[in-house]
C-alpha cells in the first residue's frame, strides 16, 4: 500500500478539551484505496477503541458531483467508516466527533455529513465562546428493547455484579442508536466505580447478542449521570467516552419518560465519563420535542 500526506494518521481526543482527557481516535482524512484489511491493520497499530477513515460520499449525498470541501459552501459529505483494533463497528460517536472538528479546523466550522453503516448522521460543528470547537452529531432513528432474564443474568454473572446492585428506577434495557448497547445502571457510585469484569465471558455474551458496549450508569441528578463502557468485542476493556452509547442511553431515558413528556423545549443530559481511567470527559446529549433522533456533543483536541 503507498500513502500519501493527505493520508496522514491523525490523532485526536474527543468530549475533552484536553489531549489527556476524553477518548482518543484515530482520523484519517483520505482512506482512498485502503481496504478493510488496511483500515483495520492500522487501527489495530493504533490501539486506540477506533479509529476512523473518510471516503468520497455516495451519489445521493454528493448530489451527483463532488462534495464541497473548502468550507466555502455546501454541506460537506463523507463516507465514514469505524474500526476497532478487532472489528469494524457500524457507528462510533468519539470517533465522529474527532473527525468533525478535525475536518474544521482545516476547513472551518459547519455542516457536515456523514455516510455510515448505520444510517445517514449530520454534524454541526461550532465555536464556543472561548473560540473552541464543539461537535454535536444527530443520531440515527434510535430503538430500545427488552433484555430476556437469562441473557441479563449471563451479563450480570460476566460483570460479577449482584442484581441487588441495580437501581430499580433505571431497569436494563438494550438500547440503539447506531449500535447497540446493553443500559445496565447501578445503585451506587461505588458500584460502578468498581468494574473487574470476565472478558472473554463478556465478550462471547456480546457477540451473540450483537452489542457494541455495555452502558453502565449511575444517575446522580436527575439529568447528571456517570457511565462506563465495557468494550471487549473490540479487543478494548473499557472505553474512555462513548458518544454512540450516549447517543443510546438518551433514547433509553426518553423511553423511560425520565424526563417531563410534555417538554416544550430541549431536555439536555450531562455525561460524565473515564473519571476512572484518569481520561475525563463529558458528553451532552440533548432530547428534542417531536424529533426521536438523539443528540451528542462535545469538545476534542488533537494529541501530540
Amino acid at each position: 500500500m503507498t500513502t500519501t500526506h493527505n493520508q496522514e494518521v491523525l490523532r485526536y481526543t474527543a468530549f475533552s478539551a484536553d489531549p489527556e482527557g476524553g477518548n482518543p481516535a484515530g482520523v484519517m482524512l483520505d482512506a482512498t484505496g485502503l481496504d478493510d484489511t488496511d483500515m483495520l491493520r492500522i487501527a489495530a497499530e493504533l490501539g486506540y477503541s477506533e479509529s476512523a477513515f473518510l471516503t468520497p460520499p455516495p451519489e445521493e449525498l454528493a448530489g451527483g458531483g463532488t462534495a464541497p470541501t473548502d468550507g466555502t459552501s455546501g454541506i460537506r459529505a463523507y463516507t465514514i467508516r469505524y474500526f476497532s483494533p478487532q472489528v469494524e463497528v457500524p457507528f462510533c460517536g468519539h470517533a465522529t466527533v474527532a473527525t468533525a472538528i478535525a475536518l474544521a479546523e482545516r476547513t472551518g466550522p459547519g455542516e457536515l455529513v456523514f455516510a455510515t453503516r448505520a444510517g445517514t448522521v449530520p454534524v454541526t460543528v461550532a465555536e464556543d465562546e472561548g473560540g473552541a470547537l464543539r461537535a454535536t452529531l444527530t443520531s440515527v432513528e434510535p430503538k430500545i428493547e427488552e433484555i430476556a432474564d437469562a441473557d441479563l443474568a449471563e451479563a450480570l454473572a460476566a460483570l460479577d455484579w449482584p442484581s441487588a446492585d441495580l437501581d430499580p428506577a433505571l431497569p436494563p434495557r438494550i438500547a440503539y442508536a447506531g449500535a447497540r448497547h446493553l443500559v445496565l445502571a447501578a445503585a451506587t457510585r461505588a458500584r460502578l466505580a468498581d468494574l473487574a469484569y470476565d472478558f472473554d465471558r463478556l465478550a462471547a455474551l456480546m457477540r451473540r447478542l450483537d452489542l457494541v458496549t455495555l452502558q453502565l450508569v449511575w444517575r446522580e441528578s436527575a439529568d447528571v449521570f456517570h457511565v462506563r463502557d465495557p468494550f471487549p468485542v473490540g479487543g478494548v476493556v473499557e472505553d474512555p467516552a462513548t458518544g454512540a452509547a450516549a447517543a443510546a442511553f438518551g433514547a433509553y431515558a426518553r423511553e423511560l419518560g425520565l424526563f417531563p413528556g410534555d417538554a416544550a423545549e430541549d431536555t439536555i443530559l450531562t455525561l460524565h465519563q473515564g473519571e476512572d481511567l484518569g481520561r475525563p470527559g463529558v458528553l451532552t446529549v440533548t432530547l428534542r420535542p417531536g424529533d426521536p433522533r438523539v443528540r451528542v456533543g462535545g469538545t476534542g483536541a488533537r494529541i501530540g
